[in-house]
């Protein structure tokens, strides 16, 4: 990856990952809680999900980019370990509530089921890293890593698309039935991409 690329997506991450500090300033009608309908509102296990989900996913996004480098990981690898433990426990956590509140998302069924796989996706990816590393597979867990920073960033991706689709469509529902899926399925892509390029180069 090229470094301002690099540069650019780092700021984001640190961006995008203070972003639930917001909820301890504003009134919680200007923020996404004011487009959720009064019965989700009041369905305590949904906002407890809701604020688990902002709060460590928040976390996973705002550490995950250090672990991308190899001088970082080479020059400190017990930092490098204990970032790994913090962003996993992270991901696992906000990807579960992220799971459930899929099933609640705005948009009907398409977008629940783009929120819902984006979920699974990042829990399955996450943990096979995990997997593979206990394994001592290191090549592989790099790749699933990567594949579950992609769903990470998801969280910065639907902030991209949705009011560039918005401008497009002048449709905010169609809008964010799109988002749902384009959050996280081309940042899959890309993934790939780097990984396939980092077997290329090894």
């Amino acid at each position: 990856m090229r470094k301002p690329l690099f540069i650019i997506i780092c700021i984001l991450a640190l961006l995008i990952g203070a972003y639930p500090l917001i909820y301890a300033f504003v009134e919680h009608k200007n923020t996404f809680l004011g487009s959720k309908s009064l019965e989700i509102l009041q369905n305590q296990i949904w906002k407890f999900a809701f604020f688990v989900h902002i709060i460590f996913g928040g976390i996973s996004l705002f550490i995950g980019w250090r672990q991308f480098g190899s001088k970082f990981r080479n020059k400190y690898l017990t930092l490098h370990r204990i970032i790994g433990k913090s962003y996993v426990v992270s991901v696992l956590i906000s990807s579960v509530s992220a799971i459930y509140m899929g099933i609640y998302a705005n948009g009907g069924i398409i977008s629940s089921v783009g929120f819902i796989m984006l979920g699974f996706t990042w829990f399955i990816t996450t943990l096979a890293g995990v997997i593979q590393i206990r394994k001592r597979n290191v090549i592989k867990h790099q790749q699933f890593m990567v594949y579950s920073y992609a769903c990470t960033f998801a969280a910065v991706t639907l902030r991209l698309w949705y009011p560039l689709l918005q401008s497009i469509s002048h449709d905010p529902d169609k809008s964010y039935l799109a988002v749902a899926w384009l959050c996280w399925l081309p940042n899959l892509l890309v993934a790939y991409w780097i990984n396939k390029k980092n077997l290329e180069i090894n």
